[in-house]
């Protein structure tokens, strides 16, 4: 075999070539195992030439080698040092048997992070099943947040958080590193619609709500400052005084009125305190931000509500009410507010005169307010009353002109017989319009001589002409009484000899009531049948539109009433027929009657001639015995 030995000039090493059999040969050779007597052998010592410990020693040895490590448990926050940093992962040192790993994504927060750090970590598992150390930053992070969380939600302290994005309904708050929720309605006392001007803030909150199951928590920023203005409220509520001027700011207008904020406290100003004159809605003379003096009306310390004024910061009106204006004198102004009893005309802001709806016009026919007026139109009318004590005003539209009733017995005399157009129809009449002014009404018992109407709209409607006559006038009362029947002469003079009680005449059922039923007899003149009346002979009852015989039973001319049977004609007839019967019965029995006194007689005389005979015969029989 050939060698290689060191050569010093190319610094070649030639070792001898063995082949593995000479080695394994060699290594034999070399060995001595010792030889050692049986009771000489100790037999702690391992076949590696270990030692063997008791039990007690191991145990020591055990509880010295723990000792020189820290002690941990699963579920922990403790802190550790980082011992190293990669590209991925931060090794950290906890003082335990092996380092932890953390992805270097959990230290986004820390860019400065070096070895040597400190930071807080959480024991996820100290022993896997790979034997490795489970940590995490990001655990220990929220787990020390919620504790926090919830220390700040029993104390109720004041914390710093930092808006960090929008959602649904409100705002995303990273407290302590933990996200939570800030509802719109709790970002401040006054309504806000914009959230994203508070995205990347750091504002200062209350932790108003938490729920340890699935760790959330809401807050708010609205309670900070309801805190503050509550402080601030009990202060200026325990300077107010009645009367008290003070300055303010409009923060709100709705329909009822504005919302003041005066440093701290908000004050009502209702919409009726606003003006002396009338107002529809409050944004008419006050701006959203504005400024203004208002005085101290009325406050409720237990209700925490202040009552504010602006017009009494100004003179009432009535009180300078402006000269000229008195009973009689003409006055102009516009409708401010329109009731079912009449109307307001605004003479001036805060100086107010009533037209009542019977002082619109001087017809009598009744007038709608609400129909009449619109909001904002202007008139002219006539002062009636005035009454500066009470602030008081009556005024009329009518009198602005003569009143047509001075003259209404000339222009329509009793008997005038023309044409008026239909204004309104009652249950009890029609209201007939004569001219622009002057009307009338027709009572429903003076439209027909021979219809009995239950209400006037089924004789006529609004706006058709009617021909009437004036019946009556009523200069004092203001009223006309018409008639339409009476353009024609009273028929019941005739009807009186045409429907004498007890005839029978052909008659249609015009409709049937719960009573009985309206038939219509010849000439177009109504009767009335009831209910019992008006069975026929099968056991039914008239229907509409059948024609049937009915009897007369009464007639009265005053009241224009005609009682009328269908029944009784149909007795009347069964009565005749039974009577016809027994007529010719009482004849035939008369008749039966004389043919047996006929007979009787004959029968009598035989009788008494036999009666001698046998007597004779009798006493021939005796003389012979």
């Amino acid at each position: 075999m050939t060698t290689k030995s060191k050569n010093t000039e190319n610094n070649e090493v030639v070792v001898p070539v063995q082949t593995q059999k000479e080695i394994i040969e060699q290594e034999t050779v070399d060995i001595k195992v010792p030889v050692v007597k049986a009771e000489e052998f100790d037999w702690n010592v391992s076949k590696r030439g270990a030692n063997q410990y008791s039990k007690e020693k191991v145990a020591e040895l055990e509880n010295l080698y723990d000792q020189t490590f820290k002690q941990v448990e699963d579920n922990e926050i403790i802190k550790a040092i980082v011992s190293g940093i990669t590209d991925s992962d931060v090794i950290l040192n906890i003082g335990f048997k092996s380092d932890g790993m953390i992805a270097r994504s959990e230290f986004k927060d820390t860019p400065d992070l070096k070895v040597g750090d400190e930071v807080d970590v959480y024991v996820e598992n100290k022993e896997n099943k790979k034997g490795q150390l489970v940590l995490s930053r990001k655990k220990a992070k929220l787990t020390k947040a919620w504790d926090y969380i919830c220390e700040a939600n029993a104390k109720d302290t004041v914390v710093k958080g930092r808006v960090i994005s929008k959602t649904k309904g409100g705002l995303i708050v990273d407290l302590f590193g933990m996200e939570t929720f800030l509802p719109g309605s709790q970002i401040d006392v006054k309504p806000i619609t914009d959230y994203d001007q508070f995205v990347g803030k750091t504002m200062e909150f209350k932790v108003v709500k938490i729920n340890d199951t699935i760790k959330n928590a809401v807050v708010s920023h609205k309670a900070l400052i309801e805190s503050d203005l509550e402080s601030q409220r009990q202060e200026i509520i325990g300077k107010l005084e009645k009367g008290q001027v003070l300055e303010g700011i409009i923060k709100n207008i709705t329909e009822f009125g504005a919302f003041i904020d005066l440093g701290g406290v908000d004050g009502l100003l209702y919409i009726t305190d606003i003006s002396w004159g009338r107002i529809n809605h409050p944004n008419e003379v006050l701006k959203m931000d504005q400024k203004l003096q208002v005085v101290v009306i009325d406050y409720d310390d237990n209700k925490k509500r202040i009552s504010l004024g602006l017009k009494q910061l100004q003179p009432h009106p009535w009180d300078s009410l402006p000269e000229g204006i008195e009973v009689g004198s003409k006055v102009k102004g516009k409708i401010v507010n329109i009731e079912d009893y009449g109307s307001f005309l605004e003479i001036t802001p805060g100086v107010e005169g009533l037209i009542h709806v019977s002082e619109v016009t001087w017809s009598n026919q009744p007038i709608n307010s609400r129909d009449f007026f619109k909001l904002g139109d202007e008139y002219e009318a006539v002062v009636v009353t005035l009454d500066k004590d009470e602030r008081k005003m009556s005024l009329s539209l009518k009198q602005m002109s003569e009143d047509p009733w001075k003259h209404i017995a000339e222009k329509y005399p009793v008997g005038t017989k023309l044409k008026g157009a239909v204004k309104n129809i009652t249950p009890y009449g029609v209201f007939v319009e004569l001219d622009e002014v002057v009307g009338g009404m027709i009572h429903i018992s003076d439209l027909s001589w021979t219809k009995r109407y239950n209400h006037p709209a089924e004789f006529t409607k609004v706006g058709n002409e009617l021909d009437v006559v004036v019946l009556e006038i009523d200069v004092e009362n203001k009223k006309i009484v018409l008639g339409h029947k009476q353009l024609e002469e009273d028929p019941w003079d005739t009807f009186e000899n045409l429907f004498p009680i007890s005839s029978v005449h052909q008659a249609t059922v015009l409709k049937r009531e719960d009573k009985g039923a309206v038939v219509q007899l010849p000439y177009g003149i109504e009767a009335f049948a009831p209910t019992r009346h008006i069975k026929k002979e099968d056991g039914k009852l008239a229907e509409v539109e059948e024609v049937l015989p009915f009897k007369v039973l009464e007639f009265d001319r005053d009241d224009k009433r005609i009682i009328v049977s269908h029944t009784r004609v149909n007795e009347d007839a069964k009565l005749e027929e039974k009577k016809s019967v027994e007529g010719e019965k009482k004849k035939e029995a008369k008749r039966t009657k004389d043919a047996v006194d006929k007979t009787n007689s004959k029968v009598e005389k035989a009788t008494l001639g036999d009666l001698s005979a046998l007597s004779e015969l009798k006493s021939k029989m005796e003389e012979g015995k």
